[in-house]
């Protein structure tokens, strides 16, 4: 059974920076890419950050400089280290990975999310 699970987040002031961890445990074969989304308070869960199997990484524009994607394929960990916090920056981070079985069989699986609150 393929669990996802997330770690990391925590209480911290505007400027700082964290680093999330999330870690697959169970056979995962044919992991396609990985992805972390954030979902504040109230709206709705948007992308963060995503790397493929070969290690391209993309993020969300609004991103780009302060977040950064990585993986430890040793350790079956997804990593996301996020620096200069902002205000707007709160939610539950998301992990979830993209399994490709066939060209007709695919699999998503999420984890349950670790809080990150900025304070002011």
């Amino acid at each position: 059974q393929v669990q996802l699970a997330e770690s990391g987040g925590a209480l911290v002031q505007v400027g700082g920076s964290l680093r999330l961890t999330c870690v697959v445990s169970g056979s995962v074969p044919g992991i396609e890419f990985m992805t972390w989304y954030r979902e504040a308070s109230g709206k709705q869960r948007e992308f963060v950050a995503k790397i493929t199997k070969t290690g391209v990484t993309t993020y969300a524009d609004s991103l780009k400089g302060r977040f950064t994607i990585s993986r430890d394929d040793a350790k079956n960990t997804l990593y996301l280290q996020m620096e200069k916090l902002k205000s707007e920056d709160p939610g539950v981070y998301y992990c979830s990975l993209k399994q490709v079985i066939s060209m007709d069989e695919g699999y998503g699986y999420w984890g349950q999310g670790t809080q990150v609150t900025v304070s002011t």
